[in-house]
């Protein structure tokens, strides 16, 4: 029987609103950043960008920095910014970016994260809509805590 890692560094960013973070996954140069800032306009609050030290404790897994980036926003044409954070946020959501979106994709879709099913929702980055499709998933497919 192998076992599961307890953390691993993922290539994400991530933001948090009421206790809840969302993992914002997707290659170099696919809007993460873009997405994080306008995630925290809306009101949401910077976890880690880039990315993102995920550990599973019990049936959760917990998103944080690394102490590296702590605090810290890469805004492309403007530079790297301080910003407020929290850390040691549970992971709700994952949200995987692409240009390729489903048109009315199953809603039980899952990705599984150190052996944790998370709800997972595809987003164009790219469009004015993105950061509220965020914020809609993560209310109604979010895992609740």
């Amino acid at each position: 029987m192998s076992r599961l890692l307890s953390s691993e560094t993922v290539h994400a960013s991530t933001v948090a609103t009421e206790g809840r973070a969302v993992l914002i996954t997707g290659p170099s140069g696919s809007g993460k950043s873009d997405l994080t800032l306008r995630l925290l306009d809306r009101g949401f609050t910077l976890v880690s960008d880039d990315q993102t030290i995920v550990q599973r404790t019990g049936d959760r897994l917990i998103a944080t920095a690394p102490a590296n980036i702590s605090g810290k926003l890469e805004i492309r044409g403007v530079g790297i910014v301080d910003m407020d954070t929290v850390k040691d946020v549970p992971v709700a959501l994952l949200v995987e970016l692409t240009s390729e979106i489903q048109r009315l994709p199953d809603d039980r879709r899952e990705r599984p994260v150190l052996g944790v099913n998370l709800p997972l929702v595809t987003v164009d980055a790219l469009t004015a809509s993105a950061a509220s499709k965020v914020a809609l998933a993560l209310d109604r497919l979010g895992l609740k805590f």
